[in-house]
């Protein structure tokens, strides 16, 4: 199938008196890596599932390329789903395993496994065919979960926090994986993730969900940098939100200066310091009550290092202060 452009029109998601998603609207080019960002209970799983088909869509549209797809079933949507779960089977051998949804569509044994082994060197697994998934690793059966979704030739691949089960040096590899399978392919990937790092790392486009809407979609760069709200720039991390006359403002932690007391600034203590390798994260407590942070370059830091309880300036330049809508 060729890339296709998706979109989500006014779409609520309702458990009975539960709304989970609240009339959200989104287009995500063809080739696009999206992350849906957001806690836990915000309506990103569910988004998805409606993407998917696993879940009915109470109003809305859900459009891939010219079709409305509510009403189709999963297998029918040009879509593709990497569970969280892997959700391989277990008396199953790999080649199997990656060649089941062509099976429950009728294809012959002979092109069902020529598929699939395709798909399986396409994510470096050939030689492990004809293996269990029990004798496999971690990051293989996500290999294989990720070859099972391709091997229908999907428009869009719907990803599950598909990192969360790894450890975290196998979880930086293997979104690099990911990112180059995308990029591969030519496809839009949808991946729901609750860490702010990993949809960073990945995506294209990022969006920012809170309570069953949409905070802020856009790339790294702009939500990161710009920040719609302060519940973006708080949950984003790396932002002081501040009061700064009438008005709630960002500053990012690494534009925020420490001087010795008594300088052009505003007056804190240091309450906690943190050293994390190539800087240094410091929490204070201005004489206002406002708290902030203070990320400061390791070599910067202890060439005037600060201690617990230290009198201290904090300063920024106002260029660097983000104004916030709510």
């Amino acid at each position: 199938m060729r890339p296709a452009d998706l979109e989500l029109a006014t779409v609520i998601k309702s458990y009975g008196d539960t709304v989970a998603v609240r009339g959200i609207s989104l287009k995500v080019k063809a080739g696009t890596y999206c992350c849906l960002l957001g806690p836990s209970g915000c309506g990103k799983s569910s988004t998805l599932r409606m993407i998917a088909g696993h879940e009915d869509v109470t109003s809305g549209d859900i459009v891939l390329g010219d079709d409305i797809v509510n009403e189709l079933p999963p297998a029918k949507r040009g879509t593709a789903m990497m569970f969280q779960s892997y959700a391989l089977f277990p008396h199953l051998n790999v080649r199997d395993n990656v060649a089941f949804s062509l099976r429950m569509k009728g294809i012959a044994k002979a092109e069902r496994h020529k598929r699939a082994d395709a798909a399986l060197e396409l994510v470096a697994m050939g030689q492990y065919a004809a293996r269990l998934p029990a004798q496999l690793s971690g990051g293989q059966q996500q290999r294989v979960a990720l070859a099972r979704a391709l091997v229908t030739d999907p428009q869009v691949l719907l990803l599950d926090e598909p990192l969360s089960a790894l450890d975290p040096f196998l979880r930086i590899r293997m979104r690099a994986e990911l990112k180059r399978f995308q990029r591969d392919l030519g496809i839009s990937f949808i991946h729901v993730t609750h860490s702010q790092e990993e949809a960073m790392a990945l995506a294209d486009l990022i969006v920012v969900m809170k309570d069953g809407v949409i905070e802020q979609a856009g790339s790294p760069q702009e939500i990161f940098n710009a920040p719609a709200t302060e519940f973006v720039a708080r949950f984003m991390g790396g932002h002081n939100v501040l009061t700064v006359g009438a008005k709630r403002v960002s500053v990012r932690t690494d534009h925020v200066s420490l001087a010795p007391a008594g300088g052009p600034g505003k007056a804190a203590a240091v309450q906690e310091i943190e050293y994390q390798g190539s800087f240094v994260v410091v929490s204070l407590k201005a004489a206002d009550g406002q708290e902030l942070t203070a990320t400061i370059a390791e070599k910067a830091f202890y060439a005037a290092p600060f201690g617990l309880g230290d009198d201290v300036t904090v300063s920024w330049d106002p260029a660097n202060e983000h104004l916030l809508t709510n």
